[in-house]
């Protein structure tokens, strides 16, 4: 909202304006057509099944009215089968994928289009007001979100401290390549020189929502079909204190608390989180997701369900079952001082905070069993 404002005031700048509408896209352009002569729709590819389903009941709708369709490639690097095995089928491993990826790139494959030189050609009109934040049903907030720039000082530094929850040591540019208030190509182009581990991170944003668009029944099913014979307990009591923050495994709690009170969670401890809900307590882990989906700022159905589905061991290039993180090593190896944990957990060391709710070592050993078993019936 505060993006489509800015971009609003620049167009008013231009003697132009923007609309914003609170509807369904169908309702939207119906409502549009009593208004606009409409010839032509500009959008950009979606690979979500949603998005899919939306863009294809559109297309019949514009072609009742005899209205051209157009969509383009914009939120990714490389999609759907453009970087592909010499056999030309997707990827399913992600270190071959980011090697064809990276030799797939070209000298303009980050040059930015030059936008500005064609803003004469907006349409004059009056101004129309905008519709606000209350009467789409959002509280406001105060709430600052990082600037939609990389900081190059922590790209430079990244593979030494993006594993810290406790430093400002990712770019935090998740949310705005989310919604697309940052150019991915821009981000890809201005890292590629500096830090190739952070531009893998954008390689993997690519490989995710690539597998999503090649592989879609990986929403709601596991990728690897036998790891949906797995028997998971699915306990609500122990799920509810996992949501909350409860669990008595400080790391674990940190991020849950994190996550509920700011809408985000650093990557670190959302694998943590992950392998705790889907191997301490084997709970499923489209319950997680589930979850992440409800409460990230960032949310991005390709990443989150590729990082639940490695997490639990069912997904594309994912961690094999029998890696289970064990929350200490985790903690003194990436919050020894307890800085992270301390922020989000204030009574750690009173009576208030919760004892575990399973021993560590006990839980491994379930786990090893209860997925040796869904694997090996």
């Amino acid at each position: 909202h505060q993006t489509l404002l800015q971009m609003k005031a620049t167009l008013n700048g231009l003697d132009s304006d923007i609309e914003i509408l609170y509807a369904t896209p169908l309702e939207a352009y119906q409502d549009l057509l009593t208004r606009y002569d409409i010839k032509n729709v500009f959008t950009n590819h979606d690979y979500e099944p949603y998005a899919q389903e939306r863009d294809g009941a559109l297309v019949s709708f514009f072609k009742e009215k005899t209205i051209s369709f157009n969509s383009y490639k914009d939120q990714v690097i490389f999609e759907k089968l453009e970087v592909t095995k010499d056999d030309g089928l997707p990827y399913t491993v992600f270190t071959p994928y980011s090697k064809k990826w990276k030799a797939a790139v070209k000298e303009n494959t980050f040059n930015p289009f030059p936008c500005d030189k064609y803003w004469k050609n907006f349409l004059k009109i009056k101004k129309v007001q905008a519709i606000s934040l209350e009467e789409i049903g959002f509280l406001k907030t105060d709430e600052a979100f990082p600037i939609a720039k990389l900081d190059e000082s922590i790209v430079k530094n990244y593979h030494n401290t993006r594993d810290i929850p406790s430093l400002l040591g990712t770019s935090r540019l998740s949310i705005h390549l989310r919604f697309g208030t940052v150019s991915v190509r821009s981000i890809a182009g201005e890292a590629m020189p500096l830090n190739e581990k952070f531009l893998n991170e954008i390689i993997w944003r690519d490989f995710y929502q690539q597998i999503l668009f090649n592989f879609p029944h990986v929403v709601g099913k596991s990728f690897k079909p036998q790891y949906d014979q797995i028997e998971w307990r699915n306990d609500e009591s122990e799920f509810k204190a996992w949501c909350d923050g409860k669990t008595g495994y400080p790391i674990v709690d940190a991020g849950m608390r994190e996550l509920n009170t700011t809408g985000w969670m650093h990557n670190r401890v959302r694998m943590v989180v992950a392998s705790f809900l889907t191997k301490h307590l084997l709970i499923d882990w489209r319950w997680g997701e589930a979850y992440f989906a409800a409460k990230l700022n960032d949310f991005d159905l390709a990443s989150n369900n590729g990082g639940w589905q490695w997490a639990s061991g069912s997904g594309v290039d994912a961690a094999p079952y029998f890696r289970v993180f064990n929350p200490r090593l985790q903690t003194e190896k990436f919050d020894k001082a307890l800085q992270y944990i301390r922020k989000w957990i204030p009574e750690l060391n009173s009576f208030e905070y919760p004892k575990p709710i399973v021993d560590h070592d006990f839980a491994r050993k379930r786990c090893l069993e209860v997925y040796k078993a869904g694997l090996n019936p």
